[in-house]
């Protein structure tokens, strides 16, 4: 346990395929056996009750749905691949619903269509991701080079191919319903796979970008609903008539409880607080690094008229914890919005759900209709407020130059440092 705690002498090295911390272990035992308990419990109570038969299998289900993501933090930054899968089941989710609708049975080359697109875009995004953050692999193959350096121009080429078969495919008779669905398609693409990009760059910046995020939006759902459940009275909007202001505010409140405290548990460790990299030496994600400032347990001073109300002077809290303040705020009040932009598409077309994969709870996109707005406030919460130069990924740039644009740059940087007396003067 001691390992794991941060200090200021020493960084940690954690791979994924290193051994995950001890504290780690028990955190994930402690919340697997959590929601076991709870499970046989709601079990014993509630299922003889058929008033609460949905409540009941909305929360058997979301247990197992949370204790699936812990698993999958355990797993570390494999997650990735989750976050692919889901990004493909809820564009099939989507698309199915445009074929279904507007009876595109007939159209030629539809849903062929449809997934070349979808593959187009994600060559485009992956291919950026592994150009930004995989610098050190692609300087050792040549093919990956090659990629690497015209990936915008193949991504380009890979698009252009196929607006040119959806030409090519254009049927007089079906000619309003074919551009119908080009745009449901590219719709589709922008809201899914562009989101569940930045969730993969909010990964990148370190697992708590990641999970927190994710974590107090699942909170945000769960409170609402409960205190929804119990105390709900009056309606809150007409496109989710289920939901109540009760609910809302219940839910805004328990969320930033779950986010402060969630923040305070994670910031702790550097298994969740370094950016993730790829360590070309060892072929391993890591997450090794002097962790930044809001990190680092700090002491703040309260507001003299705070002082007298609670008589305490100061506190000490990580700087992460206030972020997430913020972080839980608009998942509690802007993020629900992106339930009901979900509920109004449903009602738009008459459905109740996206899919029925999850029985209580509809299809993947039921799940993730807040989570992708939450992802992109994150990415643009870190671009704006907490992002600065990354050494590591200057390096990278470097290291891609020719030899002479680097001898260049090293003589710059030389004399630059010289100028401000950082480096001793040459030697006459």
């Amino acid at each position: 346990y001691a390992d794991l705690k941060r200090s200021p002498r020493k960084r940690i090295d954690v791979s994924v395929c290193v051994d995950v911390s001890l504290c780690v272990d028990v955190y994930l035992c402690v919340l697997m056996c959590i929601c076991v308990c709870v499970c046989v419990l709601m079990c014993i109570c509630l299922c003889c009750v058929s008033r609460w038969k949905n409540w009941w299998i909305r929360g058997v289900l979301s247990l197992a749905m949370i204790s699936g993501f812990f698993m999958v933090i355990y797993l570390g930054p494999i997650m990735l691949i989750l976050v692919m899968t889901i990004q493909i089941k809820c564009f099939q989710e989507i698309i199915d619903i445009g074929y279904r609708v507007y009876h595109s049975y007939e159209l030629p080359w539809f849903r062929t269509l449809s997934w070349y697109f979808l593959i187009c875009v994600n060559y485009f995004f992956y291919g950026e991701t592994l150009a930004e953050y995989f610098g050190a692999l692609v300087q050792r193959e040549d093919s990956l080079q090659f990629l690497v350096r015209y990936h915008r121009f193949i991504s380009f080429t890979l698009y252009l191919a196929g607006f040119c078969m959806f030409v090519l495919s254009l049927v007089k008779k079906h000619y309003r319903l074919q551009f119908y669905m080009f745009a449901w398609t590219h719709v589709t693409l922008l809201i899914v796979v562009t989101q569940s990009h930045l969730v993969i760059q909010n990964l990148f910046e370190g697992m708590i970008w990641f999970i927190v995020p994710i974590s107090i939006v699942i909170c945000n759902d769960i409170m609402a609903y409960l205190f929804g459940f119990f105390f709900g009275r009056t309606p809150l909007i007409k496109l989710s008539p289920k939901k109540t202001w009760e609910g809302f505010i219940g839910g805004f409140f328990g969320t930033l409880v779950c986010g402060f405290i969630l923040a305070y548990l994670l910031a702790q460790f550097q298994y969740f607080v370094c950016p993730v990299e790829y360590n070309s030496e060892t072929n391993r994600f890591t997450a090794d690094c002097e962790p930044s400032d809001i990190f680092v347990m700090q002491q703040y001073t309260f507001p003299f008229a705070v002082q007298n109300v609670l008589t305490w002077k100061t506190v000490n809290l990580y700087p992460y914890q206030i972020h997430s303040v913020v972080l839980s705020t608009f998942a509690s009040l802007i993020g629900p919005f992106g339930g009901f932009f979900a509920s109004g598409f449903k009602r738009a077309f008459q459905i109740k759900d996206f899919a029925d994969t999850i029985p209580g709870h509809g299809g993947i996109m039921d799940r993730f209709d807040c989570q992708y707005l939450m992802a992109t406030f994150t990415h643009v919460y870190i671009a704006s407020f907490i992002r600065g130069p990354n050494p590591s990924k200057v390096l990278q740039q470097l290291l891609v130059l020719q030899p002479e644009q680097q001898l260049s740059i090293f003589n710059a940087m030389r004399d630059r440092l010289r100028d401000r007396g950082i480096l001793p003067p040459v030697a006459m």
